[in-house]
């Protein structure tokens, strides 16, 4: 257990210019005193000055900070943009990211939580735009057939060249099925490694044929950039050579339940289930329902791309 925050006194600060006149390290004094590295650090560094460290000037120093009045830094105007950004669906994390250039403020993402708190006990559904776990555990299967060899001309990814790993270039995807209800509907997923650019498709059946067919419409307009396409190992994908030859493209498999290894496509599937959850049939999707959260995903700023967005990323790549 951590301890509680004291304030340093004028005894404390007498010490420190003591055990600094006898050469004694940071470290020492933090224990010495029982305090933090840190706590010292900053109490040296605030009150050092051309004649050294002194404890009365610090002292005084310290007296005048304490009272200052404290800038409020949740204004109306700051509220009002986290929640906005919160109903576009932006996580805390995203939306502290991207504060300090959008507004010229820095709130943390705990903050940001605090206030969704409050706002729930208050009867305000914000919370409700967050990505919250559904709490099931994962089970792990067993008995489960092994499918490689039974796709026709698959490539493993153990192949795969190592400049698709380090995400240098555009153009190399990873896809995959989202299901819905019973198994009512699927959408094709797909998600270009360096960019994290996101494209939805959706298909009734889970037919090789017509999930070649959707990635193949899906990848047609940014066809000069597919170079690489790394699939799981579902039999759904067997018709992963008709995409080749369409796209002029190399595919790849990872090894079977190592979902790891498309790590990033697991990731955008588990943000994809925000807008459509594992209860729903997807049959009946539309186009203008995936160009959505297509379009949400895609212009949502990540943390792995310093808080750019996936289409300005993929725009500025191109």
């Amino acid at each position: 257990m951590g301890r509680c925050y004291r304030h340093l006194t004028k005894e404390n600060r007498t010490v420190i210019k003591t055990l600094l006149q006898e050469e004694k390290s940071k470290l020492y004094i933090a224990n010495k005193l029982q305090r933090s590295l840190s706590t010292i650090k900053r109490e040296i560094k605030r009150n050092t000055g051309l004649r050294g460290y002194r404890p009365k000037q610090a002292q005084q120093k310290a007296s005048a900070r304490k009272q200052l009045p404290r800038t409020r830094k949740m204004t109306p105007r700051v509220i009002a943009h986290i929640e906005r950004k919160i109903r576009e669906d932006y996580s805390p994390e995203q939306i502290s990211g991207t504060m300090r250039r959008e507004l010229g403020v820095r709130i943390s993402h705990e903050r940001i939580y605090l206030h969704l708190w409050a706002d729930k006990q208050n009867g305000g559904n914000l919370y409700t735009h967050l990505r919250i776990a559904n709490g099931k555990k994962r089970r792990k299967r067993y008995g489960k057939k092994d499918w490689r060899g039974r796709i026709p001309g698959r490539v493993g990814i153990e192949e795969r060249p190592a400049l698709v790993a380090k995400r240098e270039r555009l153009g190399d995807w990873e896809a995959d099925l989202v299901s819905g209800r019973n198994h009512q509907g699927y959408l094709v997923t797909l998600v270009e490694r360096k960019s994290v650019l996101t494209l939805i498709g959706h298909v009734v059946k889970k037919t090789a044929a017509g999930v070649s067919a959707e990635i193949i419409r899906l990848l047609r307009e940014v066809k000069k950039h597919v170079h690489t396409i790394t699939y799981d190992n579902g039999r759904e994908f067997s018709g992963h050579d008709t995409v080749n030859n369409a796209l002029d493209s190399k595919s790849y498999f990872a090894n079977p339940y190592c979902s790891w290894e498309r790590g990033l496509n697991e990731n955008t599937n588990g943000l994809i289930r925000q807008y459509f959850p594992k209860t729903m049939d997807l049959r009946g999707v539309t186009a203008e329902e995936l160009a959505f959260v297509q379009t949400r995903l895609n212009r949502r700023p990540r943390k792995k791309l310093d808080y750019a967005t996936p289409e300005a990323v993929f725009l500025e790549a191109s």
